[in-house]
């Protein structure tokens, strides 16, 4: 079972305010359909946020994100589109598939693709010590 928001806020010294609480357990349950991360940027968190508690500011948004940034909580992701997108930073590796026209994000990991990566480093002498993956694409309409 991996760790909520919250919990790696607790293991790593990072107080809690009740508006970073707010703020963790928003991040934590933003899933898509498939229950993966739906990477929301600030502005989505603060539109979230904002509907249980009217008095968090855009502001404090941006401080608990950099906070948790910072303490190893977050992942940060620059996708194409300009917006910071975050996400619970997690153990398993997995590479995104962007829908450049909707802005979904999917979530996925091909043994195939990461052995083509490690076999291209050795190629040109190295070791693979850690890769991002971003993928960007339309979705094919149905015939």
């Amino acid at each position: 079972m991996s760790e909520t928001i919250e919990q790696k806020c607790l293991s790593q010294g990072v107080k809690l305010t009740d508006q970073r609480r707010i703020i963790a357990k928003v991040i934590s349950e933003s899933k898509t359909e498939y229950g993966e991360s739906d990477h929301p940027d600030v502005d989505e968190l603060y539109s979230r946020v904002s509907k249980i508690d009217p008095k968090i500011s855009i502001a404090t948004v941006y401080r608990t994100v950099k906070l948790f940034e910072e303490a190893g909580i977050l992942t940060k992701h620059d996708f194409k589109g300009g917006k910071a997108r975050y996400e619970a930073m997690i153990e398993s590796h997995h590479d995104h598939l962007i829908d450049i026209k909707s802005g979904e994000i999917i979530e996925f990991v091909d043994e195939e693709i990461e052995n083509l990566q490690k076999k291209v480093a050795e190629k040109y002498g190295y070791t693979l010590v850690d890769h991002k993956l971003e993928l960007y694409g339309v979705k094919k309409s149905k015939k």
